[in-house]
């Protein structure tokens, strides 16, 4: 097969590169050429970057047509319907890497059925524009499908992560949690801790997207992609402690709602990303697309560990003087408070 892979370096993209030349398919990779990665034999890279639409048209174009493109860099409604100009009649089939983040998460005023699925409805918070411009290229793509422009397979990826990346912390971004376990320092878990989470290897995300190009199965058809293990945001962190050498690590709870008010920009994605469980029924990916989960959560830090004390090590927690900030204010206002009620009878 002749496959075109927009994106090709990322957390994902980098294992369904490695995995569509293993296979013994014809593969191109297209994207700006900003991220370090080392050329892979066999992949032919294209540089170039798609918000220069005509420039990105012209080169796509002069090198079609494809059995498949796998899309794991459209993220908003207007390069999905680039996507679907560019590539009805160029392609058989057009594979977009969605999120589950579409699916409603939070059970505050109704019922909401456990584990999600591609059953599950869309409805992502309002504020979580990520999510909600992934809905919108999804129904961008459907609609595509429907006419015939090409067949479209959609698949939802939950968190995934790799060597070169740190576990993702309720802050997002950056290693300096690791350094925070290594020199005892406390670190900051939203709620009581108890939340479910799961976090997939990418080796194991990134066989999804591979048996789903040329797979008449998957063709119109959505897939949930995550863990099959559920655990705690607690535990997830005691496991990196355990990872990192460390016995135990001294967590502090904070509610999520006290964090956006102390800390609004820190806190950004918890109340809509982190807050309620993630977690997922993957039958179906099981099923038609041969995906498994094979690295465990403890193993698959361990290596991320590994990669950081080999490449240079982790973010100075020191440089981070807001976090320990945030959490004098957090013990002071719960001393100030303890010392008020201890005058309340009854109490």
């Amino acid at each position: 097969m002749k496959v075109l892979l927009l994106g090709g370096t990322g957390t994902i993209s980098l294992p369904i590169t490695r995995r569509l030349v293993e296979r013994g398919d014809q593969v191109i990779v297209f994207n700006r050429g900003k991220r370090a990665a080392d050329p892979i034999e066999g992949v032919r890279y294209v540089t170039g970057d798609r918000k220069d639409v005509a420039a990105f048209t012209k080169t796509i174009k002069e090198d079609g047509p494809y059995d498949c493109v796998i899309d794991m860099i459209c993220y908003g409604p207007d390069e999905a319907n680039v996507d679907v100009e560019l590539f009805a009649g160029l392609t058989k089939q057009l594979i977009f890497c969605s999120t589950v983040d579409v699916y409603r998460k939070d059970c505050l005023s109704e019922y909401l059925d456990l584990p999600a699925g591609e059953t599950t409805e869309f409805k992502p918070r309002p504020s979580f524009s990520y999510a909600v411009n992934k809905v919108k290229c999804e129904e961008i793509f459907e609609a595509a499908h429907k006419r015939g422009d090409f067949a479209v397979t959609v698949i939802r990826p939950g968190l995934t992560y790799r060597e070169g990346g740190a576990p993702l912390h309720p802050f997002r971004g950056g290693s300096y949690h690791l350094d925070r376990i290594v020199k005892h320092k406390p670190i900051i878990i939203h709620g009581d801790g108890t939340s479910l989470w799961t976090a997939c290897h990418s080796e194991d995300a990134s066989v999804a997207f591979v048996n789903a190009a040329g797979n008449t199965k998957a063709y119109g058809k959505g897939y949930t992609v995550a863990s099959d293990r559920w655990m705690s945001w607690d535990y997830y962190w005691r496991a990196t402690a355990r990872a990192l050498g460390v016995s135990d690590v001294e967590i502090v709870h904070i509610p999520t709602d006290v964090l956006e008010r102390l800390a609004p920009r820190l806190s950004s994605w918890i109340p809509v990303h982190f807050q309620f469980h993630a977690i997922f029924d993957i039958s179906a990916a099981e099923t038609d697309l041969g995906f498994r989960n094979t690295i465990p959560w403890e193993d698959g830090v361990a290596r991320c560990i590994a990669w950081f004390r080999e490449n240079g090590g982790y973010e100075n927690s020191d440089d981070y003087p807001a976090y320990d900030r945030l959490l004098e204010a957090w013990h002071g206002s719960i001393e100030q408070m303890a010392r008020r009620l201890q005058r309340v009878e009854g109490l």
